[in-house]
């Protein structure tokens, strides 16, 4: 059994065989996807949710593993080590609580107490903490020699090292987190000199705002911080001091007198200058931390919404990247997205070449016999919009061969970011920036998940203060979120693109690239066997990968399926049982319904694996994904000055926070639903009510047009 196992299961309250089966999967390669889906009979059905807490906690305790091997380490090498302290570092499996045991250990700069105790002080402090003497002073007069010049500086030296004692104390460090936990109070204050700028305007809900440590939100305390890393506010977290004082001194001072005295203004020295700024910044730390996983966790639901999102399917489609003075770049793309054609055309103020415009797109039309028109959601978006609806009124009755386009509406979101990268220049190296934009803006809305995979998510326009956050973790989050999507949905082989193909179970950049050579060296790939002959997929990554990738009209009808090759055997003996073939299985429900899984159970494969291939039987490679739908603003409101409170207007969302939802209604600026206006019930998670590019009705609230604020509200 792993040396974790218990202890993972125990915080996860999940079984202990489960928990074990899953790290022995995770040790020997697997990845969260293909257990998740393949390996049901051995974690017990565990979901990827679970499975990636399982990896999580077993990274952090491994982590946690090397500490205590540098901290053991450098006791030993000090010649403090003891059976007891080694038991104890041992048996402990809390961060906070390890590094308290090191604390008294851990080499430091040059502190007061240390320069005390050069001078001899040490003895000095233990009989103050004795508190026995009733002349403290005369034992002092024995001290002074050297550097130590009167017997002021003797016990004021004393004072130091009881006050880092106090400090580096288990049990008065545990004291004052309690009053922490219990009572802490985040403020913040503008910086009197960046009051009145124009940077400082965005944070002046917080230029003087205090709450309960406890009780700020995460989108608040990084709204703080930000403010904070911008010089614009100062922030603090505090408790009751004077409570945690007297409670130290309780603990350290016994009875009245003189030395009592000196020990309580140690304890109350130690407090201050150590302890308290000490745990206010373990507290800052805290609280940063788990405000980054709400952010983190947010943003990962918003990108699963995205990319999620309703695909088009493979359409020939017009791309439009618009604008008004530069005029709206157009791209023409075949049915597997690859562009055909791309020009410019002027049909808006200043150059209004609006007739001309309308001719080279009826044209474009006729040529690509395009079936779908995509423009991208940023400048000059609506009244490009209207143009392209001009254009096709114009068009030849319903019954020529051209067909008529529909017109989507596409977020825009980081195309620009994708333009201007490594992948695009790769794929286009002879088109410029424009070109490539208006690729991407088309090709999402034949497929927003194998697009927006090219794309940095953090420039997707779907996060919470994604720049304030642990990089590293919001990176690792958001990577998975996206290879769980990619492993979901499924990937067609043969028109994957190489960025597509990395985030396949199994594969990675190496192995995408060689997929990829070798289908152009040697054609479609005709079966997921042949995956077996690209250079370096072994036998591991076949097996990782080869559940994920569908190969549409292949030969054996399960190659377009989520059905793993290894349960081939299984399905071709319940066709041989039925009498029919694979494809007449499949094609044939009747058959389907003589079949009693419970015939086919076998050491490897139960039911839970059984029931996931009947269903795939059922419809086989079917997209998870939802049917695409047109949307359409309000006619008559097109800028903010047009919106008039009470309104009740139609909206796209754009954005899920943990404060609400924000909604494109077609005036150039995004309004914000707070979390107390999406229903008329109380709502606790946004993502509850809304979905990202969902269609809803708002009402308008107040507009604040010095900030470029819009409230909505859809409690209707």
């Amino acid at each position: 059994m792993n040396p974790f196992t218990k202890k993972i299961a125990q915080v996860l309250g999940l079984p202990e065989k489960g928990v074990d089966n899953t790290l022995t999967l995770l040790e020997d390669g697997c990845t969260i996807p293909f257990i998740s889906r393949y390996r049901k009979e051995r974690t017990g059905g565990l979901n990827e949710v679970q499975i990636a807490q399982i990896a999580e906690i077993n990274d952090k305790l491994k982590e946690l593993v090397k500490r205590k091997e540098t901290i053991v380490k450098t006791i030993t090498e000090q010649g403090k080590m003891t059976d007891e302290l080694q038991k104890r570092i041992d048996n402990c499996w809390e961060s906070t609580e390890l590094e308290d045991i090191y604390l008294p250990y851990r080499p430091k700069r040059r502190t007061r107490a240390q320069v005390a105790r050069e001078q001899g002080l040490e003895p000095l402090a233990t009989l103050l903490l004795l508190q026995r003497e009733p002349h403290p002073q005369q034992v002092a007069q024995r001290f002074v020699k050297g550097e130590v010049t009167d017997v002021a500086t003797a016990l004021k030296g004393a004072q130091d090292i009881i006050a880092e004692m106090v400090s580096e104390d288990e049990r008065s460090r545990n004291q004052v987190r309690q009053s922490f936990r219990r009572d802490a109070r985040i403020s913040s204050k503008v910086v009197k000199a960046k009051k009145d700028t124009d940077e400082a305007a965005k944070f002046s809900d917080y230029f003087d705002w205090e709450e309960p440590l406890k009780r700020c939100s995460s989108h608040r305390l990084l709204a703080m911080r930000r403010g904070e890393s911008e010089g614009i506010l100062r922030v603090s977290i505090t408790t009751n001091d004077e409570f945690c004082v007297e409670r130290l001194q309780r603990h350290y001072v016994h009875g009245y007198g003189k030395c009592q005295s000196l020990v309580a203004e140690a304890v109350e020295d130690g407090y201050k200058r150590l302890l308290e700024p000490s745990i206010e910044t373990e507290f800052a730390a805290l609280s940063k931390e788990q405000a980054d996983e709400e952010a983190i966790k947010v943003f990962t639901a918003n990108l699963r919404q995205l990319l999620m999102d309703a695909p088009l399917g493979q359409k020939r489609v017009m791309g439009v990247d618009p604008g008004f003075r530069t005029g709206c770049k157009v791209v023409c793309l075949d049915a597997q997205g690859n562009l055909l054609h791309h020009e410019a055309i002027f049909p808006h103020p200043p150059v209004n070449h609006r007739m001309q415009a309308t001719m080279h797109v009826l044209q474009m039309l006729k040529d690509y016999q395009i079936e779908a028109i995509a423009i991208g959601n940023g400048t000059a978006s609506r009244e490009t919009k209207e143009f392209m609806e001009e254009v096709i009124t114009t068009l030849p009755t319903p019954h020529s061969s051209l067909p008529t386009p529909q017109i989507f509406v596409v977020s825009e979101d980081g195309a620009s970011v994708y333009s201007a990268s490594k992948t695009a220049r790769e794929e286009f190296p002879d088109e410029d920036v424009t070109v490539r934009g208006a690729v991407s803006i088309g090709r999402r809305l034949m497929d927003p998940l194998a697009e927006l995979v090219k794309i940095d998510p953090k420039s997707i326009g779907v996060g919470q203060y994604q720049h304030d956050v642990d990089q590293s973790k919001l990176k690792k989050s958001l990577d998975l979120m996206v290879e769980s999507c990619v492993n979901q949905v499924g990937v067609n082989l043969n028109t994957a693109s190489q960025h597509l193909l990395t985030y396949v179970s199994g594969l990675g950049p190496t192995l995408a690239k060689n997929i990829i050579e070798y289908r152009k060296a040697n054609g479609a790939f005709t079966a997921r066997a042949q995956l077996k002959k690209v250079p370096r997929l072994g036998p591991t990554a076949y097996q990782q990968c080869a559940g994920f990738l569908r190969i549409p009209h292949a030969k054996n009808p399960l190659d377009n399926s989520a059905v793993h090759p290894e349960s081939y055997p299984l399905v071709e003996r319940m066709a041989h049982d039925q009498g029919c073939t694979v494809e007449e299985l499949i094609s044939n429900p009747a058959l389907r319904e003589k079949i009693d899984i419970r015939h086919y159970v076998t050491a490897e494969t139960g039911i839970p694996t059984l029931t996931d291939i009947m269903k795939e039987l059922e419809k086989p490679g079917r997209d998870p994904r939802e049917q695409i739908e047109v949307f359409e603003f309000d006619p008559n409101v097109k800028e903010v000055d047009d919106l008039i409170e009470g309104m009740i207007l139609p909206g796209i969302v754009t954005n899920i926070t943990n404060f609400g939802a924000f909604v494109d209604i077609g005036v150039h600026q995004d309004g914000l639903v707070h979390i107390s206006q999406l229903a008329n019930k109380f709502v606790k998670d946004p993502n509850d009510v809304v979905h990202l590019h969902q269609h809803v009705q708002v009402r308008v609230v107040e507009v604040d047009r010095r900030r470029n604020r819009i409230s909505l509200s859809m409690r209707l």
